[in-house]
């Protein structure tokens, strides 16, 4: 079980820092009491994307020791002895963040990540320090527009003369270095 830390503070009330159990629907809080799915709400945001949000609920939050640390919400009517655990999960939401995390830790998604900080800096640094362009010399949208592609398309065709001298052409990406 990975525990999700703020502060140095371990918050038990996290869905991330709950077991869950795929085959059964249901989540174990660290009390060791499940939580199962209640109902299903389906929401639409403002820009018009609709979610299906799973509602699960713990029934036996009565005389839990954790209750104070893992219920939120100290500002609410009800007293903290009568309520209960609930939580609201997207199962799309996770299903979409752990096929990320596992294609950003692949080793090809490391090596993308580290020539993307490379690359966007280092164009930044070409253009301010070997190009000397500081500031545009023109007014309006339309003239900074064709002066920022004016700059660009020199930026490209220095790269590619540096590759041509270099004979690296159809290398576009930096290889890791195995650490041991």
């Amino acid at each position: 079980m990975k525990l999700v830390k703020l502060k140095n503070i371990k918050i038990i009330g996290r869905i991330d820092n709950m077991d869950y159990d795929e085959k059964n629907d249901y989540y174990i809080c660290k009390n060791g009491k499940k939580l199962f799915d209640n109902k299903i709400i389906n929401r639409k945001s403002k820009t018009g994307y609709k979610s299906k949000i799973t509602c699960y609920i713990c029934k036996e939050c009565r005389d839990c020791q954790y209750k104070s640390s893992c219920i939120k919400g100290n500002n609410s009517k009800i007293p903290l002895e009568n309520r209960t655990k609930n939580l609201q999960v997207s199962k799309l939401f996770h299903e979409k963040r752990k096929e990320n995390l596992k294609r950003i830790i692949s080793p090809e998604g490391c090596q993308l990540r580290m020539n993307r900080s490379i690359q966007a800096e280092g164009a930044f640094a070409q253009l301010k320090q070997n190009m000397k362009f500081r500031r545009f010399l023109s007014r309006g949208k339309e003239n900074v527009l064709s002066e920022c592609i004016i700059v660009a398309i020199a930026h490209n065709i220095s790269r590619l003369h540096n590759k041509i001298i270099k004979n690296k052409r159809g290398v576009y990406l930096h290889h890791l270095k195995e650490v041991f």
